[in-house]
């Protein structure tokens, strides 16, 4: 039996982070002004919880799985399935959808950014254009997506699922030879041959514009995921910039808001999500996923001072927005999906923060929330459905 009370979930992608020595050894978290997730755990319970399990990729998909409480030894798909979900795109039993990011890479073959310079919407489209134009065919087609965030799917029986890659943003500065697609048995040869070749073709094809080669990864089926409304019989939405979020909800039973102005990069319509949030529990929604992507694109960047913009935005444009608005018979939770340490840039296994207040509960003795202080609250480590059991079901986390 679902809780008496309605649940929205802030999700702020990449901001857990490390130590940094210009902020006196405090993290961003730790640094920026937070009232409102502050609030959430000096009022309500924290904890931390393991969203990047050993043996699976270090990626969004995966994280964001973990925090809707997805068995990832059975539902794991893969990125581009749930990408294609998202746009509306129909896999056949034979076809495997990869996520394809627009990227650059200099003279010398090395990757020099995997946002292709954070290209525009219309130049992405242009490039997807030119993509299909060289190298489409019944058996190979792109499809436009979110600025840099577009997929490769190839259609036949002959291609496999079963291909090693490497994640773009893990990689900067390396040579693009280095980190090509490649096949885990023989049933992957033919497949991985092909992403080379498509690969090698691009770069001709997008030949002197600034995102200038094509990087295809995260490749699977479309698969069977549970319905987390049936699971906990609730109403839920999802609201996102990207499309790997949007289709993970929709494959979950959850509506899709869009939201105008929503980009997936600090410009996002951080007013737009909350009042759309609003908008929901007021349309009798009983849980809200409200995911921001821009935290996680400056800490890739390793801008300090855009993600400690980026969090004080989150915070207050958007968790205050809604926290002020919806008041207090309303509960919240507040994590990152993953860290992102300013110091690499990538993804880290390291468990996240979170912070959950529910009306009636007695709050634990934390006051704040970031890495430090969250693990040593009275939620402790979570971990598989454990965060969705406790927002979601009507009884006591074990």
């Amino acid at each position: 039996m679902k809780p008496p009370y309605k649940t929205v979930l802030f999700l702020g992608d990449g901001m857990a982070d490390e130590p940094v020595a210009e902020l006196g050894r405090l993290t961003p978290l730790q640094a920026a002004q937070t009232p409102h997730m502050d609030a959430i755990a000096r009022l309500g319970r924290s904890g931390s919880m393991v969203t990047l399990p050993e043996g699976f990729p270090t990626s969004s998909d995966v994280a964001n799985m973990s925090v809707l409480g997805c068995d990832l030894a059975t539902e794991m798909c893969g990125r581009g399935p749930l990408e294609a979900a998202s746009q509306g795109i129909k896999l056949g039993p034979e076809d495997i959808a990869f996520r394809m990011n627009l990227v650059t890479v200099d003279a010398d073959g090395i990757l020099r950014d995997f946002s292709g310079g954070h290209i525009s919407q219309a130049d992405a489209e242009e490039a997807v254009r030119l993509l299909n134009e060289a190298l489409g065919s019944e058996k190979v087609r792109f499809h436009a997506g979110v600025s840099y965030r577009n997929l490769l799917i190839l259609s036949g029986p002959e291609f496999s699922a079963n291909v090693s890659y490497d994640k773009p943003d893990d990689n900067h500065g390396e040579p693009v030879n280095k980190h090509l697609p490649r096949t885990k048995s023989s049933e992957g040869v033919h497949t991985a041959e092909v992403l080379r070749d498509l690969i090698a073709r691009a770069a001709e094809a997008l030949k002197g514009r600034e995102a200038n080669g094509i990087w295809p990864w995260s490749g699977g089926k479309s698969g069977a995921l549970h319905n987390i409304c049936e699971r906990y019989g609730v109403r839920a939405a999802v609201i996102s910039a990207v499309d790997v979020i949007n289709g993970l909800g929709s494959c979950m039973g959850m509506d899709v808001i869009r939201v105008p102005g929503a980009t997936g990069y600090i410009d996002t319509n951080y007013e737009g999500k909350a009042d759309a949030a609003l908008k929901a529990l007021a349309d009798g929604y009983d849980f809200v996923y409200v995911h921001v992507e821009a935290i996680d694109e400056v800490s890739h960047a390793q801008d300090l001072q855009l993600k400690l913009q980026a969090i004080e935005d989150f915070d207050r444009r958007l968790v205050g927005r809604v926290m002020e608005a919806a008041g207090p018979d309303v509960a919240y939770c507040v994590l990152p999906d993953h860290p992102v340490p300013l110091a690499t840039g990538k993804h880290t296994r390291t468990p996240v923060p979170v912070a959950v207040y529910q009306p009636g509960v007695e709050p634990d003795y934390i006051e704040s929330f970031d890495e430090i202080s969250a693990p040593k609250g009275g939620l402790r480590r979570l971990w598989g459905s454990k965060l969705m059991d406790l927002l979601l079901k009507d009884e006591p986390l074990a």
